[in-house]
């Protein structure tokens, strides 16, 4: 077997869900990491469909039965990826994975007994350490010498199960312990999303801890550049699920794709480019399924910076109004607000104020079965004011540079949907964005026409 050509340049590459979800998608990335020799780390998702099965094992209630079923189908997908490998591979390969699928239903069964936090992510992590074991094997087989590393070695976090916080002075002194000498002859094949506190409990980074994860590790490693491996071919001008004009964009400031993430791009996550932007990484993001298309690079200095780069939208907001005539010529009162917020670990996105009354918006997350503003933190805040919650809308964020200063910006966008009522608007803050809020009904339409008239 040939040993992958040792280089000085570093690559940490990821790989998505739906990019390792059966053998012949492991393959393509596979192939990718071969072609070019400077991608040293992979970071791997779960396969697609498995995160789904060990969110549902890890909810409260499931049957025995239930459990059994779900740790089969796992099982499957797992499967019918090694049958495609040498049989002494497939053979060891099985068994790690029958030991795992052990492991998985000794914590399905604690956590029906007494459910908690530690062992939801203790079950939620079985994903990824399934899915990197197979992905070392797929690359020694296509003559790379690929090798599984356990990132939890490195990945040290806080306590917060379901939202870890990572130490990263005790990741860059682990990974350059650990993880650092075996990348000169080797492609090291680890996880994302998980990691380990100090008493040796499996913790997770939350929602979009796999591309997080992969850029805490090239920073922690002085990488050269990020790849992260996805189902489209790039960062597009909004979501070509919108409209069909929707384009490519070949490369992207950090701060545009900061603003983007942050208000609904779903090709990244807003904490995936804070490490990158600390140790100035540039970030390419393409497609896995169709590698010879390019992508969209991430780097501080691009060639242009126009006026419109793009077009965000976030779908279920909250809009919380509180109203009180004590605000008038009065100090402090945001303080209270804001302790009130704080208290419930509630964060606020947009803000607008007059002589007395404040307008917050929050998000709330895709598939979240319940609200963020609870009753609770209602009636706390109507100890202070009036408050008024708005459910149902969609904040839009147009997305592109100096828009604080550009003319014409108030004819371009709002004259273009005059015919919508928009809830709030939110603008001067930053010169990367204008956003505003429109009722869900009225949010595909609005990006629609911004996009035909701001990009065609």
């Amino acid at each position: 077997m040939n040993s992958v050509q040792s280089t000085s340049s570093i690559t940490v590459a990821k790989f998505g869900g739906t990019s390792v979800a059966d053998f012949q998608a492991m393959l393509r990335c596979a192939n990718i990491i071969k072609n070019d020799t400077r991608n040293r780390l992979v970071v791997v998702s779960a396969s697609a469909g498995v995160t789904n099965y060990l969110v549902r094992l890890s909810q409260k209630n499931v049957a025995v039965n239930e459990q059994k079923d779900i740790i089969a189908s796992i099982g499957v997908i797992q499967v019918n990826i090694t049958q495609h490998l040498a049989k002494e591979v497939e053979a060891d390969l099985n068994q790690q994975i029958s030991s795992l699928l052990d492991e998985l239903t000794l914590h399905a069964l604690t956590q029906s007994l007494q459910y908690t936090s530690k062992t939801t992510d203790a079950i939620l992590a079985f994903g990824e350490q399934l899915s990197s074991r197979i992905f070392a094997q797929v690359l020694q087989s296509i003559g790379v010498s690929g090798e599984y590393f356990n990132v939890q070695q490195v990945m040290k976090t806080n306590s917060s199960h379901g939202k870890a916080v990572v130490d990263i002075t005790q990741l860059s002194e682990q990974s350059a312990q650990l993880l650092a000498p075996k990348l000169h002859d080797k492609v090291i094949v680890t996880q994302g999303f998980i990691g380990q506190d100090s008493q040796g409990n499996t913790t997770t980074l939350g929602r979009g801890g796999s591309d997080y994860s992969a850029a805490l590790l090239a920073e922690a490693l002085n990488g050269d550049n990020l790849s992260i491996w996805t189902d489209v071919v790039g960062i597009f001008t909004t979501d070509p699920r919108i409209t069909d004009q929707a384009r490519a964009i070949k490369e992207i400031s950090f701060g545009e794709a900061a603003e983007m993430a942050t208000f609904g791009a779903k090709i990244l996550h807003p904490a995936t480019l804070i490490p990158a932007m600390r140790r100035n990484i540039p970030v390419f993001v393409g497609s896995s399924k169709e590698p010879e298309k390019g992508g969209t690079q991430i780097k501080q200095k691009v060639a242009s910076n126009p006026t419109y780069r793009s077009i965000a939208l976030r779908r279920e907001q909250t809009l919380v109004t509180v109203k009180s005539p004590a605000m008038l010529h009065a100090s402090g009162f945001l303080a209270k607000v804001f302790t009130v917020l704080a208290k419930h670990e509630l964060s606020v996105d947009l803000i607008t104020t007059s002589e007395i009354s404040v307008a917050l918006t929050f998000d709330n997350p895709s598939g979240s079965t319940q609200s963020l503003i609870t009753n609770t933190v209602v009636a706390e805040l109507e100890q202070l004011c009036e408050v008024s919650v708005e459910h149902g809308l969609s904040l839009v964020a147009v997305i592109g540079n100096g828009l604080t200063c550009a003319k014409g910006i108030g004819q371009s966008i709002f004259e273009t949907i005059n015919d919508i009522n928009i809830r709030l608007i939110c603008h001067g803050a930053s010169a990367n964005n204008i956003c505003f809020l429109v009722a869900e009904a009225d949010a595909n339409s609005v990006v629609e026409k911004l996009h035909n008239n701001l990009f065609s």
